[in-house]
């Protein structure tokens, strides 16, 4: 039974269908419609909200370009704290002259070559003396050395440039007095090896150690030339070496000086900065000294002639009141007055300009990478050595001591101690290959020096005036009993090395007030927290953590002026202060250097009532900007969530940002209810109390500029 299916769909006509399109249509225009009308709406509401912010931004600019002068006369007077500083250096350095000069007390000047070469030719003709007696002296050299190199390194930069202080500077130091120090070391070691009466009643060997702060000497003569006795173990150590048999049947000595400060590396030439380095700074610094010096001396001739015109004019004039001469004589004192004021004035402004060049100097980058070296090649500008050089040295054992009859004779060896070649440069006579093994060397890591990785090991190459890595195998370090063993193909100096920039960069950085012209500069990097306490113009290494456990150094507690405080952190390992080819070997947010000068003069200024901190949008800002945290910090109570303001800073214009630490994406709008200013002081200054504004115009001169000095050395942000 067949049933039809259900009702037939009903067939659309033409005239609906042209109906329903017709809708269809008229919905899509209308929504165009709308959204058009929605678009125009939002884009008339953006513009006006561009327009508003636009104007904003306008009349900010205007504002800040309205009180610019007035700013920046206002921070010029402020900044006159750095030539001041510097005007209290130069004459902290002539008085110390004079200190040593009315002392007499046989030391030489040691900026007056004259005496200093006196000094060591006096010294050249003493003989004879003792390997303690040479210790001694050696202290009076090691201090004139340091009292140099702080006297080379404190000169103005334009100084620097000048080629024969530098031959001087080479020729006092480096050369002179360092090779004569090791020459009468040499000297007194061979005085040391005649004397038989040391030797040791069990072994019939000498052995002698003798320990002072600045040089260990370790000797011990093969006087029995027992083919046995192969170890030697210096006692109460575990300093020594395991020789071959041909040395031990030999008529040698074998000696290790360790010098705790490093003298072959100071022997390599100076590099002098290139002229692509001074030009940039020291010769627009150079004209602007002759310029203000013509002006100098041009007031004063018009002064003079002014002031000669007024006192011709005085003698031939009759003046019998005696009211009418006392008023000229005020008169002209007054003219004298200020005239010196105006020669002070130009006096300070060239100071300034000076103080500014050395300052940009710190920050410039070097354009020219160190020349190529090879493999085996220590390059010193990546690597530092640290915790002295070890002298290492087999020697052809001189003459013996004789009694006779009561006297005690030695025959004296014109050529003085010789080095025994090892391996010999003929080695026909001798049966095996393996008759010159290399020799195993133990060695003690100076006490207070920090190797954050294992030390690699390299020699002296004479000849090339460098230290190599090879020629030296099995390198082992045991870090608890500070011990580094390896073999060593052929004797000379050893040293330890690391790489220099093994702290950088830094993870972050922190700078906060302590006491009045007292601040803490934290340094954060990938193995250590450093914290380096500054106050009026010394500095001190206040802690050292590793690995969050604290580190003992020597230098905690001891406050030093900035220059030597650096080299003697560096020396100790704890390098944070990066070199002008430092970025090259160091990934860096490179900032413009007049922008990041700035930026240290400015904060060094504020330091002694605002911390500063790192911030993550330092990274984000271009090399024209530099982005930091900063707050007002009066008191030492640590608050667990600071209210921290990020500013952003171009050198002649500081912002307050929107945007905080922890937000999403970086933006340089501005934050609401803020403005532009041309310095960094204006900025702080407007969401800052009096007593904290009061208290960085109550900053002492010096405190300001160690700090700024310390900025400057350690460019946390170029190295953050």
């Amino acid at each position: 039974m067949c049933f039809q299916s259900g009702s037939k769909k009903k067939k659309i006509t033409k005239a609906e269908r042209l109906k329903l399109l017709q809708e269809e249509e008229e919905r899509r225009l209308k929504e165009e419609e709308e959204a058009r009308l929605k678009y125009e709406k939002e884009e008339k509401e953006r513009l006006e909200i561009q327009r508003i912010e636009k104007e904003k931004w306008n009349r900010l600019e205007a504002k800040d370009l309205e009180r610019r002068n007035e700013e920046l006369e206002e921070l010029y007077l402020l900044e006159r704290c750095f030539p001041e500083a510097e005007k209290l250096k130069q004459e902290t350095r002539l008085l110390s002259r004079w200190k040593h000069y009315i002392q007499c007390d046989g030391s030489p000047d040691p900026s007056v070559a004259q005496e200093m070469n006196t000094f060591i030719s006096l010294w050249k003709e003493k003989t004879n003396e003792t390997f303690e007696e040479v210790i001694e002296k050696s202290k009076v050299v090691l201090n004139l050395i340091e009292k140099l190199n702080l006297f080379y390194w404190k000169r103005p930069p334009c100084d620097l440039q000048d080629k024969k202080y530098n031959k001087q500077y080479q020729e006092s130091i480096l050369n002179n007095l360092q090779e004569l120090l090791h020459l009468k070391f040499n000297v007194a070691t061979e005085i040391l090896l005649q004397t038989s009466t040391l030797a040791d009643l069990d072994s019939g060997n000498m052995e002698k150690v003798i320990k002072d702060e600045n040089v260990t000497l370790y000797v011990w003569a093969n006087l029995k030339k027992n083919p046995r006795h192969r170890s030697v173990r210096f006692s109460e150590t575990q300093i020594g070496f395991e020789i071959p048999r041909i040395l031990a049947t030999s008529d040698i000595a074998v000696r290790l000086l360790h010098t705790h400060y490093d003298h072959v590396s100071a022997l390599h030439p100076v590099s002098t900065p290139s002229k692509e380095h001074t030009s940039t700074v020291t010769e627009l610094v150079k004209d602007d000294i002759e310029n203000v010096e013509k002006a100098i001396s041009k007031e004063v001739k018009e002064e003079s002639k002014q002031q000669g015109k007024r006192s011709h004019l005085i003698q031939k004039e009759e003046i019998k009141v005696e009211e009418e001469r006392d008023d000229i004589e005020v008169k002209m004192s007054s003219a004298e007055e200020e005239s010196e004021a105006i020669k002070c004035e130009l006096e300070m402004k060239i100071l300034s300009e000076t103080v500014s060049a050395a300052q940009l100097l710190l920050v410039e980058n070097s354009s020219e990478k160190p020349d190529f070296f090879e493999n085996d090649v220590v390059d010193l500008c990546q690597f530092t050595t640290l915790g002295g050089v070890y002298h290492l040295d087999i020697l052809e054992l001189p003459p013996q001591c004789k009694p006779v009859k009561g006297w005690m004779i030695v025959e004296i060896l014109k050529e003085g101690l010789q080095k025994y070649t090892y391996p010999p440069e003929t080695t026909e006579d001798f049966e095996t290959e393996n008759a010159f093994p290399p020799i195993e060397v133990t060695l003690e890591v100076h006490e207070n020096v920090i190797f954050f990785e294992d030390p690699m090991v390299v020699r002296w190459d004479a000849e090339g005036k460098h230290w190599r890595t090879d020629g030296i195998s099995n390198v082992s370090y045991k870090p608890n009993k500070r011990l580094v063993t390896f073999s060593l193909d052929t004797f000379g100096p050893v040293t330890l090395i690391q790489d220099a920039h093994i702290n950088m960069p830094y993870q972050s950085w922190e700078l906060r007030p302590l006491d009045v012209n007292k601040v803490l500069l934290t340094v954060t990097t990938v193995f250590t927290e450093i914290q380096i306490q500054i106050k009026e113009n010394l500095c001190m290494l206040s802690s050292v953590k590793l690995k969050d456990k604290k580190h003992i150094s020597i230098l905690e507690g001891t406050w030093m002026t900035p220059i030597p405080f650096i080299i003697a952190l560096k020396e100790a390992g704890l390098n944070i202060f990066p070199t002008r080819h430092s970025h090259f070997y160091v990934i860096i947010n490179n900032k413009v250097p007049l922008v990041e000068v700035k930026a240290y003069r400015q904060m060094a200024l504020l330091s002694s009532a605002f911390a500063f901190g790192w911030s993550k949008w330092n990274l984000l800002c271009n090399s024209t900007k530099v982005v930091f945290k900063v707050r007002e910090h009066l008191t030492e109570e640590c608050t667990e969530n600071p209210n921290w303001a990020l500013l952003m800073f171009s050198g002649d214009r500081a912002q307050r940002l929107k945007i905080k630490e922890e937000s999403e994406a970086f933006s340089e709008a501005l934050k609401e209810e803020t403005e532009f200013h041309s310095t960094l002081y204006h900025m702080v200054r407007d969401f800052s109390s009096k007593e904290a504004m009061e208290k960085v115009r109550s900053s002492s001169c010096q405190f300001v500029n160690s700090v700024c000095h310390m900025l400057l050395s350690t460019r946390l942000l170029s190295y953050s």
